[in-house]
Order: C-alpha cells, then sequence, then structure tokens
C-alpha cells in the first residue's frame, strides 16, 4: 500500500455493521460495498482479502475516490463483484485501509430448494386454514350443541312448565307449520314441551293477565312471524309497540320467518328485525329446512333450553322435585303421601260408605249364555296414547 499514512478518525459507511453476513444462491452475483470516510490527507487504497488470502486478480472491483464537503475529509469506495460460480467461492471476505482497520462480509451458501419448501410450507399452512375454516363454517353448530349439551347450564327447578310460547296466525299455512311441522319435530323427536296460541298475541296495547301467565310459565317465547301474522289488526295499527312489549315479555324471543315471504315483509318489520338483532334470535325457514339434519333445527334447539332426560319414571326433570310442592308440578300427587290413610297404621277410611245394593240377576231363559272373558291380564295392559305416527305435509300445502 502505497502514500502517506492514514492519521485517525477513520469510519466505516459501508457496511453498516463491522461483520455482515449474507446468504447469496450459487451462480448470482453479488457486490460487496466497502466505503469509509478517511482524513483529506491520507493516499492509501482499499485492500481485499478472502479468508486472510489477497484476492486482487481473482474477482473484478471497481475503485472510487472523492472529496466531501470539507477539503479535510474525503471519501473512499471499493466495490468488490463476487461470482458465485462454485462453492469455493463461498467465505469471509475483508476489506481493509490498514491493519488496524476493517471490516468482513460473510458469504454462506444457501439452497433455492430452502425457498421452495418455504413457499410448500406456507402453502400447506394456508391450505390448513382454509379446510379449517370450511370445517368451522359446516360443524360450529353441532360443536356447539355438542358444546352446550355437555356442558352448558340447565335451566332447572324454574317452576316452569312449558319449554316455549308459540304464537301463530290461525291461517292455512301456519297452522300446518305449527301443528304438523313445528311442534311434532320438537316433542316428539327431541322432547321439549310446547304451548301454542293462535290467538292475537298482543291485541291491545298492554299484555292480558292470561299472557302474563302463559308467558311467564314458559322459558322461550317463539313467534311465527309470516305474512298471515302480520296482517292481524293489532299488527298493522301498532306493531312498533306490541314489537318491544314482546322484548320485554321474554329473554330472547325466536322469530320464525318465511324465506319466500320475507321480500314482501314492511320495512317497518325488516328495520325493527335488523335493529334488535342482538337482543332476538331470527330464524329463517327455506325450502331445505325440511330435513332434520338443516341448520334451522340446530338453530332453533340452540335457542331453546338445554334438555335432560332421566331413566323411565322420573318424569321431566326440569319440574321434578320443586321446592314448594306444588302438586300441578309434580308428577304423581300420590308420591307426597306415603301413608295417605293416616299415622294409626288403619289402611282404610274411618268414614267409609257401605257398599251400594246389588239387585239379583234374573237368568232370562230365551238368551244363550255369555261366553267367559278373560280379565286376568287387564292390569298389566298399557291404556297410554300413542305416539308412534307421523304428519305427512306435501310441500305445495307450506
Amino acid at each position: 500500500m502505497n502514500g502517506t499514512e492514514c492519521k485517525y478518525p477513520l469510519s466505516f459507511i459501508s457496511p453498516p455493521t463491522v461483520t455482515q453476513e449474507l446468504w447469496p444462491h450459487l451462480g448470482s452475483t453479488v457486490s460487496l460495498n466497502c466505503t469509509l470516510l478517511v482524513p483529506g490527507t491520507c493516499n492509501r487504497n482499499i485492500t481485499w482479502m478472502k479468508d486472510e488470502t489477497a484476492v486482487e486478480n481473482l474477482y473484478t472491483r471497481q475503485d472510487s475516490v472523492w472529496t466531501g464537503l470539507l477539503s479535510s475529509v474525503k471519501f473512499i469506495s471499493s466495490v468488490l463483484d463476487v461470482n458465485l460460480t462454485t462453492e469455493g467461492d463461498y467465505g469471509n471476505f475483508t476489506c481493509q485501509l490498514q491493519n488496524n482497520v476493517s471490516a468482513s462480509f460473510m458469504l454462506h451458501k444457501t439452497d433455492k430448494a430452502g425457498h421452495i419448501a418455504a413457499v410448500v410450507f406456507a402453502l400447506c399452512v394456508l391450505a390448513l386454514l382454509v379446510i379449517g375454516v370450511i370445517l368451522y363454517l359446516k360443524c360450529r353448530l353441532n360443536f356447539n350443541l355438542w358444546y352446550r349439551d355437555k356442558y352448558g347450564e340447565p335451566e332447572m327447578n324454574d317452576g316452569r312448565l312449558f319449554d316455549a310460547y308459540v304464537s301463530f296466525c290461525p291461517s292455512n299455512i301456519d297452522s300446518k307449520f305449527t301443528n304438523f311441522i313445528l311442534k311434532p319435530q320438537l316433542e316428539n323427536k327431541y322432547g321439549y314441551k310446547l304451548h301454542l296460541d293462535e290467538r292475537s298475541l298482543l291485541p291491545s296495547t298492554e299484555p292480558t293477565a292470561e299472557l302474563l301467565m302463559n308467558v311467564s310459565r314458559s322459558r322461550r317465547l317463539i313467534v311465527v312471524l309470516s305474512m298471515a301474522f302480520l296482517e292481524q289488526e293489532w299488527c298493522q295499527n301498532n306493531f312498533r309497540d306490541g314489537f318491544f312489549r314482546l322484548l320485554e315479555l321474554s329473554r330472547t324471543p325466536i322469530f320464525i320467518l318465511f324465506e319466500n315471504q320475507y321480500k314482501d315483509l314492511p320495512d317497518e318489520v325488516t328495520q325493527l328485525l335488523n335493529g334488535q338483532k342482538g337482543t332476538l334470535k331470527i330464524l329463517m325457514w327455506k325450502t331445505d329446512s325440511v330435513s332434520p339434519a338443516s341448520e334451522f333445527w340446530k338453530e332453533l334447539r340452540l335457542a331453546l333450553p338445554r334438555k335432560i332426560s332421566l331413566s323411565e319414571g322420573h318424569g321431566d326433570p326440569q319440574i321434578h322435585c320443586q321446592d314448594d310442592k306444588d302438586p300441578m308440578l309434580t308428577v304423581s300427587s300420590e308420591a307426597a303421601d306415603l301413608d295417605p290413610d293416616g299415622d294409626l297404621g288403619v289402611r282404610r277410611s274411618f268414614y267409609k260408605a257401605p257398599p251400594p245394593r246389588i239387585a239379583p240377576v234374573t237368568r232370562v231363559p230365551d238368551r244363550e249364555p255369555a261366553a267367559d272373558v278373560d280379565i286376568s291380564d287387564l292390569g298389566s295392559r298399557n291404556y297410554s296414547a300413542r305416539a308412534d305416527y307421523y304428519c305427512l305435509v306435501t310441500e305445495p300445502d307450506l
């Protein structure tokens, strides 16, 4: 190295750190820029070393010198172009102005396949996320039902007799939907108890005592909001006030709408329903909702209370073992008193009427004697009402 010895201060402009690590691909060209700020009297050149060996003639370099704003300092720059043709071109490149001033470039070998693997991994993660979103949209209701039925809090010992109070208009379509679809599906398949009411829900400004009693005896309120329901006189005159009355009477009321009638609903009704989505549940009955596995029944079950079934003979657990022992809420009123005849050990009543007189039977000789009837198994026969029936409703009826 020729020229005047460089005095301090000396500082590197490039690279920004004393040692810079790079990962170029094999077959590419990388430019190593080494630039220093030196005193104006320094005339030395930058020397390049690779693994402590001079590389003056192995790679192409471009040197330049220019003076700064102040004549007392200047910039010395050297750019070394390294062609990575073989694995031996990788290593530690060092630029130095003098023995105690140097900077290093560490070239590490990398493979393009690493980027391919990273891209494949990213695509796999994206595919898993998409599949997860699809599965969540398809199975979220099943998961929510499973979680509610397993870990949900049952509504028991609340004194309610019905799971839902159903209000509908006594029209042809609404009656068929309520009596032949809604009621059989909820009661026969899922065990819910419904109270059906086809009368006007709020014919006056104030709810009647009968309505308050029936709603208070039910855990949920279901309204079949059809065009026939809205054509009732009280709905046409004061639907807005009646709507907010319903929100006060029941916690999270359930409104069932028909998809083929939704576009014909008045704007006031749709605005009220959309504005109160957080305080009510809106379910849309579609053409594919007839299937028991449709989203309609799953969302309706999620909106209704959790059902708990006990073994046969224990009755409904949601009205069983009430604190007030109301005979209307118990399965059998005789079970409350184990000894109805008193505590004297006598299994008969003290005030018992004498048996009625039985007139003697006169045999009529002209008639044939009646055949003997076996009545030994009358006590074991089951006379309960049959429930194994099916309600067939055709699509035009809906």
